[in-house]
């Protein structure tokens, strides 16, 4: 069995329909290398969703220290860019479209979210932010220099870790929603931390499975709307270890 990226945008079944269409073009038409994804064209994407969902976040930081209830605005954003994320998902020719979409509605969560704790821990946001990068850039270095390498033995392992993580994170809401259980990662407990350390740990991990896809469907000449495919899938991964961060920030913080 192949295991593939935790991540819905850089699975095996999404890229293979991409290639066999791709191939089907390709024999009946002359190859135009302007219409294939390359890593060059995925990072170009990247950083421009970067930017777009830095620009939003910016605005609602703004507006949130400025008197307004950043609570809206974050889930409003945080349930529009699920929707997008869906429909990219079952629809990734649209991508083009739907990700700056991503970028922007997200970029809303992040910015309330992180208005929030900044309000409540002075400081941790910059922290936060810095640990994500310094994490991207050390597993883009280990991932480039084959230091660390993606078998198909670590894809099942980075999998099996992540889908455990999403099923505890589900059953505990469902739990707290309903009864008078507190989920053990809740609070600053040794455990609660534990568990944060360890999530970040996944999170980082998946950021190699998603290298590996994104190589790959440049070595294998897929649609140009893959890069923003990529991109997109690469962000959603980030956005997922910087509000890990922010938690595992914000349990240290609040035991001082």
């Amino acid at each position: 069995m192949s295991f593939n990226s935790k991540n819905p945008f850089l699975n095996n079944k999404t890229f293979s329909t991409a290639v066999s269409k791709n191939d089907e073009v390709y024999q009946s038409t002359i190859i135009n290398y302007n219409d294939e994804m390359t890593l060059s064209g995925t990072i170009n994407k990247s950083l421009i969703l970067f930017l777009l969902l830095t620009a939003s976040a910016t605005v609602i930081w703004w507006l949130t220290f400025n008197g307004m209830n950043p609570l809206v605005p974050a889930i409003g954003g945080a349930i529009v860019g699920l929707v997008l994320v869906l429909i990219s998902a079952f629809k990734p020719q649209y991508s083009p479209y739907l990700a700056p979409g991503y970028a922007l509605f997200e970029g809303l969560f992040i910015g309330g979210i992180s208005a929030i704790f900044e309000a409540m821990y002075p400081g941790i946001v910059i922290q936060a932010v810095g640990a994500t990068f310094v994490t991207f850039m050390v597993c883009l270095g280990l991932y480039k220099y084959k230091i660390v390498k993606v078998t198909e033995q670590f894809k099942s392992v980075v999998v099996a870790a992540t889908l455990a993580i999403v099923t505890y994170y589900l059953i505990s809401w469902v739990f707290s929603m309903f009864t008078s259980f507190v989920p053990v990662h809740y609070g600053n407990s040794m455990m609660s931390i534990g568990i944060s350390i360890f999530v970040i740990v996944v999170a980082a991990l998946n950021l190699f499975l998603d290298f590996d896809r994104i190589e790959k469907g440049a070595a294998q000449k897929m649609p140009k709307y893959m890069e923003w495919y990529g991109a997109m899938g690469l962000m959603i991964t980030l956005v997922w270890l910087y509000i890990e961060f922010l938690r595992l920030l914000s349990k240290l913080n609040s035991k001082n």
